[in-house]
């Protein structure tokens, strides 16, 4: 492909009457219905995405394979980030059957919803993060910035992972607070392995009153830590229609990353996830 295709590397789909999604609020909500590949094509062609990457919502191998076969089935998906049971003695071996479905391209946890905040560093676990890293399988890390502080021992511990800061790791936004969360980010972006997706930041705004310049300080400091090279742009969708359409998401990261050169910007709307996923099987 000779131009950079323009990539959301972070949506989600789900069937409700598929799965139960834990993380949904009690009562109505605009996440409770269904959302599917049909549902997403308009939004992304009315922006000019391209691909998108899919991400796991619910912590089983069941889900793993039907977002595998939903990629299968639809022209815009270029790879899947399943979940895996990474305490799992023989993890290993479902990693291997996984890596032989062509859309499959990395592993996330629901770490921020352990109980323990030090989930990451425990010893099964890390066992299963090895196990990533020897296949060169990506991993995501969502985290909220209470969990930032794991993340160097994590890394110290299993130096070949690839990893990428899901979100930017949840910053209070509503609250206007940066410390410590830039602190304990700007601690893990020195790890020059370590990506970390410009996504997710709306939910964590205020929700009927945000603003792209709410994301602005935000924006600016994970510009400084990770520089254009490690940032990929995400929509989160459709949790993002919390607070937003998708439309309203691509455009206010757009406007608060600022101007970009034409390299730059090809690389955070496209290129860094294309190598950091080695999505080109996909596509």
């Amino acid at each position: 492909m000779p131009d950079t295709p323009v990539v959301d590397s972070h949506q989600h789909f789900w069937d409700l009457s598929k799965f139960s999604y834990g993380f949904m609020p009690e009562g109505d909500s605009p996440l409770k219905q269904n959302r599917l590949p049909d549902d997403l094509r308009p939004l992304i062609r009315d922006v000019g995405v391209d691909y998108t990457v899919i991400v796991q919502a619910h912590q089983s191998l069941e889900e793993a394979h039907w977002l595998l076969d939903l990629a299968d089935q639809t022209d815009f998906v270029a790879g899947v980030v399943a979940w895996v049971d990474l305490a799992d003695p023989e993890v290993g071996g479902t990693l291997d059957a996984l890596q032989r479905r062509r859309h499959f391209c990395g592993v996330r946890h629901l770490w921020h919803d352990e109980a323990d905040e030090g989930w990451v560093l425990r010893p099964n676990v890390l066992r299963g993060l090895h196990a990533l890293a020897e296949r060169e399988i990506p991993f995501d890390l969502l985290a909220r910035p209470q969990h930032l502080r794991f993340v160097p021992e994590l890394l110290d511990r299993v130096p070949d992972l690839r990893t990428v800061v899901d979100h930017i790791a949840k910053p209070r936004i509503a609250e206007r607070e940066i410390e410590p969360w830039a602190t304990d980010l700007g601690r893990v972006a020195q790890n020059h392995t370590v990506y970390c997706k410009v996504s997710g930041m709306i939910t964590e705004a205020n929700h009927s009153g945000w603003k792209p310049a709410d994301l602005e300080p935000y924006i600016r400091r994970v510009v400084d830590m990770f520089g254009y090279n490690r940032l990929m742009f995400g929509s989160d969708w459709p949790v993002c229609t919390l607070a937003g359409t998708y439309r309203q998401v691509f455009e206010a990261a757009k406007q608060a990353l600022g101007p970009l050169s034409v390299p730059d910007r090809d690389k955070v709307f496209g290129g860094n996830a294309i190598r950091f996923y080695s999505l080109r099987r996909g596509m």
